[in-house]
């Protein structure tokens, strides 16, 4: 009996040894998935804010109340691959990237063309979409090509990169508030062109603007803002992007959104 008894205590004791390893290895995991959380320095426990125009169709816009597009899609599945809840914050465009240097965001998902000004103020993901800067008109101009544009009146919005290369044909260059409120004054009779991005220009033409494309001066990789001292994010976010590039979950949001594929980088430039 006394023999049974022992039996009994080592076999309870080794279920509890066995119960209690159990439990430190989901504790392990659980811990592990926390600290990479907490590693990532949010504005917000368990949520990734992250900041977009909401004056960009398709890639940022306002559905009555609700912000939506590409960049918003893109924002809010990254955010579900690092275990946090979406948080996506409206701002203008031009006080955007010194938004997420000040740690008001944690990222702007806002197709911001990755440049070396910009990487000195913060840190960019690899490129989630590729797109490239065109010159549109009115029907009627006589603008043909990029060396037209000498000593005309070209708008572009203010805070993108199409200010420099609007300077290198003119000095008149009216800066607004967004690409959409450039291409809808030219549409009325104001400016001679618009310098903007190619997609940009084609919805807002499928949605019934007169304007025209006149050329197209190169290629450009939109990416993911990001903190400079927030390495962390940084390197998930990019992984996150890759897992989306890799099983098509990118190219179907830009399908869906934008209306094609516009996450392979061009093989050619014109």
């Amino acid at each position: 009996m006394k023999k049974l008894n022992i039996t009994i205590f080592v076999f309870l004791l080794m279920l509890f040894l066995a119960a209690c390893g159990s439990d430190e290895g989901s504790t392990s995991s659980e811990g592990d998935s926390e600290s990479e959380k907490n590693a990532f320095s949010l504005v917000e426990d368990g949520k990734l804010t992250f900041a977009a125009s909401g004056e960009f169709k398709p890639f940022s816009y306002m559905e009555g109340t609700k912000m939506v597009g590409y960049d918003i899609a893109v924002g809010k599945a990254i955010a579900n691959k690092l275990g946090l809840e979406p948080n996506p914050q409206r701002a203008k465009f031009s006080g955007i990237v010194t938004g997420v240097t000040e740690g008001r965001y944690d990222i702007a998902v806002a197709s911001h063309t990755i440049t070396e000004e910009r990487l000195k103020q913060v840190n960019f993901s690899q490129p989630y979409y590729y797109s490239g800067p065109v010159i549109y008109t009115r029907p009627d101009s006589e603008i043909q090509a990029p060396e037209d544009l000498e000593g005309k009146e070209v708008s572009v919005a203010r805070g993108t990169t199409y200010i420099e290369m609007a300077t290198e044909y003119t000095d008149n260059i009216p800066q607004v508030d967004s690409d959409v409120v450039a291409l809808q004054s030219l549409a009325k009779g104001h400016h001679d062109a618009v310098i903007t991005d190619d997609v940009t220009g084609i919805t807002a033409i499928d949605n019934g603007l007169k304007i025209e494309n006149r050329g197209q001066l190169g290629v450009s990789e939109q990416a993911i803002a990001i903190g400079k001292d927030n390495n962390a994010l940084l390197k998930a976010v990019n992984e996150a992007l890759q897992e989306m590039k890799e099983n098509g979950e990118l190219q179907e949001l830009s399908e869906k959104w934008v209306g094609g594929d516009i996450t392979q980088k061009p093989e050619t430039v014109d």
